[in-house]
């Protein structure tokens, strides 16, 4: 069974949440997102304990050792930004990476649903997320894995560098005389 939870005011980061995306061309598409949240935020024990209750679930008095080992070797969902340094936002904070075969709800603050051609979410905006915890044990190894359920734009943000538009002020405002 899984445990579903609500992240609310997280950055994020790498969002594939309009179309379905493969990692390095392998596997089958999903759509994806990270989310940054900071360690002193009180989600993170809300989320530390629904990760160890949907471990508690598939493994009971074996729970405790499987997600020490997993947690050692961040095979587990909830992982340390200072792994991803390089990437705008990581370092310092934790991060969640979610993921589903299934496109997720997409929606604005008013509940609207939302498309990429209204360039909301973005990487670096504000968002709440609906996501659930699963437990792999099987003959690609023990996890804990979270599925991508939806996203609500929440706020903008600092966009993270590799995406955006331009600006109309990066343009010159050019008369009909210009175009001569």
């Amino acid at each position: 069974m899984a445990i579903k939870i609500k992240l609310n005011n997280v950055r994020l980061a790498f969002p594939d949440l309009f179309e379905a995306t493969t990692v390095n061309g392998e596997g089958k598409p999903a759509f994806s997102a990270a989310f940054l949240i900071d360690p002193k935020d009180p989600q993170v024990a809300a989320i530390n304990a629904a990760i160890d209750a949907a471990a508690k679930e598939k493994w009971a008095a074996k729970a405790e050792a499987n997600l020490k080992a997993m947690r050692a070797a961040d095979k587990v969902c909830l992982h340390s930004g200072d792994l991803k340094s390089n990437y705008d936002g990581f370092e310092g904070n934790l991060y969640i990476s979610a993921r589903n075969t299934i496109r997720p709800l997409v929606i604005d603050v008013n509940k609207a649903p939302l498309t990429e051609q209204h360039g909301k979410p973005y990487s670096g905006c504000y968002v709440n997320a609906s996501i659930e915890f699963w437990v792999q044990d099987n003959n690609y190894g023990k996890r804990v894995n979270a599925t991508l359920l939806g996203v609500q734009f929440y706020k903008d943000g600092e966009s993270f560098s590799g995406g955006g538009v331009a600006d109309v002020e990066d343009f010159d405002d050019l008369t009909a005389e210009d175009l001569v």
